[in-house]
């Protein structure tokens, strides 16, 4: 089935290149392309590039430390660390404007889980995602945010845990259907919103984000609940649980630094 014009995929690959759609601009900047899809690029390509049977992702670092305009980008990753027990691997998105970011992502080898118990994250109490969708008009993925921490004008309100079901309604390149580890890669940079959000709306703007997977979800739906937030004379820290259908599945670690909001 031909996909409509709500569907259409954020970029196209020509001639090794990522075009992107209009979809693709963020909304800090005016002609700027959004963060989480070029942590999206990092991961589709490392994992075209450096995954292996038996190798598990299980941690992936971006840093987006400069704006990419609304062009056509190209990844490169290059291999850092082969070992018997983990493969390293780096990863940068290039633009007409130079480097814009970067990645880099540990592979480890899965083996046999050692005996004895260890505490763990348990699993959350949030209703299943089909409960909660309410698909927004031009949004980039259904989601819902716990309404007992927001208020009607979109701001937070409350101390309590933030949690959120969200799920791609687009594929990120055309013809290619969206992998375990790109939707978690994806969902990982909502927690910079997640965490930093106050009754003021977002005033920090994510510089980088850290996912750690102890496996890759099993359901097109992640959730993510707010761990901490810290923050003094503008930076701010703070972290997410991430959750599939059958339970959590890892975390992710956010900086940012204050940025006004857009008029």
């Amino acid at each position: 089935m031909a996909q409509t014009e709500q569907e259409e995929a954020f970029f196209r690959c020509v001639g090794g290149e990522f075009v992107p759609a209009e979809h693709a601009r963020g909304w800090w900047t005016p002609g700027m392309m959004h963060g989480r899809l070029l942590g999206g690029l990092m991961a589709r390509t490392l994992e075209a590039e450096h995954a292996a049977d038996g190798l598990h992702f299980t941690r992936l670092t971006v840093d987006l430390f400069r704006n990419a305009p609304m062009a056509p980008v190209r990844v490169e990753t290059h291999r850092v660390r082969e070992g018997r027990r983990i493969r390293v691997a780096d990863a940068t998105v290039h633009s007409a404007a130079g480097v814009v970011a970067r990645a880099s992502a540990v592979l480890l080898r899965r083996g046999e889980q050692p005996p004895g118990h260890v505490p763990a994250t348990p699993p959350w109490d949030a209703p299943p995602p089909e409960q909660l969708f309410t698909p927004r008009d031009g949004a980039w993925t259904a989601w819902m945010f716990d309404e007992h921490n927001t208020s009607a004008k979109g701001g937070w309100r409350g101390d309590g845990k933030r949690r959120a079901w969200l799920r791609e309604a687009r594929e990120l390149v055309a013809g290619e259907p969206l992998s375990p580890f790109v939707r978690a890669a994806l969902a990982a940079d909502t927690a910079s919103p997640l965490v930093h959000a106050g009754d003021a709306g977002l005033r920090f703007i994510n510089a980088d984000y850290t996912l750690c997977l102890s496996r890759l979800p099993l359901s097109d739906a992640i959730g993510l609940e707010s761990g901490a937030h810290t923050s003094e004379d503008g930076v701010a820290v703070g972290h997410c649980t991430l959750h599939d259908s059958a339970g959590p599945i890892g975390y992710c670690m956010t900086t940012a630094v204050a940025n006004p909001q857009p008029s």
